[in-house]
Formats: C-alpha cells, sequence, structure tokens
C-alpha cells in the first residue's frame, strides 16, 4: 500500500488483509505504512511494468517517494476497526532512514496518534545519490554492501529516537546475489552485535520480518547483547502474504528464550 494514490484505491485491500487475520486466528495486526523522504535511483528495466514503484520513477530512474497522507490513513484504520471489531488493528509508520529525515518524520508523527513506529534503512548512498541493495551488489561486492548496511543501522539508531522497533536488519539479505554462495551472517557477526548492541542498550525492540527467514544466530545476538523484547512481521504488501513464515519465526523466536507478552498484541520479551 502506498499514499500517492487515495486511500480509497486500498481499502479493499486493507480489509482484505484484515479479514484474513480473522480467517488465521490472528488477535491483532499492525498496519505500519511506509513513510519515506531518500530520493534513490532504480533501475528501471528491473521494474514490473505497471507496478507502483514504475509509476513513480523518473525516464532517469530518480524515484521519489509521494507524500504521506496521514489523515486518509487514519481515517481508513477507523473504518478497519468498525468493519471488524473483534480484531485489534494497531495503526502505525515504518520510516525510512529516519535519521536523515529528522523534521519531516516529526511532522508526520505530530499528525497521529500511531501505535507502532517502525524505524527501517532501505538505501545507502551511492555514486552522489542513494540506491538499494539490488542496485549495489550490480556494481559492489556483496560483502562490502552488508557491512556498509549495518555500519548505517547502527548510525540509525544511533541517530533518531522516533521508532520503537528497529525492522528488518537483515534487508539485504533478500536480494543476496547467487553467485555470491549462500549468505553466512558470521562474517559480519562483529557488525551485526555492534547494531544490536547499540539497539538493546537504547530499550528498543527488533522485528524479526519473515518476507526472508531471519537467522537464528541473530536472534542468538541479539539476545546476548542484552536485546529484551521481539516483534514479528510478514511485509505484507497483499492478503495472502500476512503471517507468512510466522508458525517458524516463533519456533524459533521460543527457542532462544522469547515468549508472547501479556496481551496479544505486546511484544515478545525474553524469559
Amino acid at each position: 500500500m502506498h499514499s500517492q494514490w487515495s486511500w480509497d484505491a486500498f481499502a479493499g485491500t486493507m480489509q482484505g488483509v484484515c479479514a484474513r487475520a480473522v480467517d488465521l486466528g490472528l488477535p491483532a495486526i499492525a498496519f505500519t505504512e511506509h513513510v519515506d523522504h531518500t530520493v534513490w535511483t532504480v533501475d528501471r528495466d528491473e521494474l514490473d511494468e505497471g507496478s507502483f514503484l514504475a509509476t513513480v520513477a523518473g525516464p532517469d530512474g530518480r524515484l521519489t517517494p509521494p507524500p504521506f497522507d496521514a489523515a486518509g490513513y487514519l481515517e481508513s484504520i477507523e473504518d478497519c476497526r468498525e468493519r471488524f471489531p473483534g480484531l485489534r488493528i494497531l495503526s502505525g509508520l515504518e520510516a525510512g532512514e529516519p535519521h536523515w529525515h529528522a523534521p519531516a518524520i516529526g511532522k508526520i508523527l505530530a499528525a497521529g496518534p500511531f501505535d507502532r513506529v517502525l524505524g527501517s534503512l532501505h538505501c545507502l548512498p551511492d555514486n552522489g545519490g542513494y540506491a538499494e541493495p539490488p542496485d549495489l551488489f550490480r556494481h559492489r561486492a556483496p560483502a562490502e554492501v552488508v557491512r556498509q548496511y549495518l555500519a548505517e543501522v547502527a548510525a540509525l539508531i544511533a541517530g533518531s529516537d522516533v521508532f520503537t522497533v528497529l525492522a528488518h536488519i537483515d534487508f539485504p539479505v533478500r536480494y543476496w546475489p547467487a553467485h555470491a554462495g549462500p549468505f553466512d551472517p558470521y562474517a559480519f557477526e562483529e557488525e551485526f552485535r555492534h547494531a544490536l548492541r547499540l539497539l538493546a542498550d537504547s530499550g528498543r525492540a527488533l522485528e524479526v520480518n519473515t518476507c526472508v527467514p531471519l537467522h537464528p544466530e541473530i536472534v542468538r545476538w541479539w539476545r546476548e547483547e542484552g536485546g529484551s523484547a521481539i516483534t514479528f512481521g510478514s511485509d505484507a504488501h497483499e492478503p495472502d502474504e500476512l503471517a507468512r513464515g510466522f508458525a517458524t519465526a516463533v519456533d524459533m523466536v521460543q527457542a532462544h528464550g522469547f515468549r508472547p507478552g501479556r496481551d496479544p498484541h505486546d511484544y515478545w520479551i525474553a524469559a
């Protein structure tokens, strides 16, 4: 879901996600809508024709995120709450690179309330602009990209206090190139631990994003570095993606000593 178009265009998708949650027996869900301000460059040839990114990318591949319609978003949340009174529906944002855009993010948060705010990193500096990992991997060493990504995650944690949950710390793994062989988290243990330690020291939570399974060692490192809370996110942009991989993720998290909170929408906490 994206905010360039009228929220009416996404009402059916949001309602479909809620209906799917009810079918799955989920007691609560959160719509953490993307809020991005970084202008980045994409390879237009790699975009699906008619996709959202293709519609907002210029001829030169520069992609400028559309303004976020906070009022329209919150109205859509209230509509879903009225239609699905038995489902706990949390409002939320996924703030992209919030340490680079503090005034803009602050202005949006003031339009709240937002129940859950994630902080995320999607882009890195590249050739005088910004690019996401799939484009970075085309011309840079994979290990270099991951190390720079984790260094910037640490900077994000230290440089922004607007979010309570760090999203997809392993984001580049989604696009890890086949020619580099299987992704080995141990090659980046020091960098992961540094970012996780900063996050733990700040008292915030780590998201276990199931778009790509999070390596169990990262959760172990999180616990060892003092991490006390976890959330689950399926990164669902369509109803059938909701809660994908949750059963496996729950087993993995429990094996590392985390247990459900008091209420269904609470963080999972270290036992």
